[in-house]
């Protein structure tokens, strides 16, 4: 026999996996991001740190909350392959949001001594 439950119990059980996922993104583990970023070659397109490169767009510094990351890498855009969930978890997801929100923007042009005076 099924129980419906009050309007506002089934909301927030409806909600829980949702709202698990975005506890989740926010907590991710920078450190372990770092290492599924380059074990699972995110580096060979988006570089070391994130900087971009021919094939993969600039990542870092991420300012965006991991669900973009995780929308974006299950449905991307242009060239990239889709990864599914079975080859990369939401949690893997969100630790490589971590690292890549970990990563400090450059330096600007008048923060390098060598390119500041470079006209001088």
């Amino acid at each position: 026999m099924m129980r419906i439950l009050p309007g506002g119990l089934a909301a927030v059980l409806a909600l829980a996996p949702v709202l698990a996922l975005a506890r989740q993104g926010e907590a991710g583990n920078a450190e372990a991001g770092k290492r599924l970023y380059v074990q699972d070659g995110c580096y060979e397109c988006h570089g070391y740190v994130g900087q971009g490169g021919a094939a993969g767009v600039r990542l870092a510094p991420w300012s965006m909350d991991a669900q973009v990351l995780i929308a974006y890498v299950r449905h991307p855009a242009g060239q990239m392959p889709p990864y599914t969930e079975k080859v990369m978890s939401d949690r893997d997801l969100a630790d490589i949001a971590a690292y890549l929100k970990s990563i400090p923007a450059p330096k600007g042009v008048n923060d390098i001594p060598l390119l500041r005076d470079a006209g001088k």
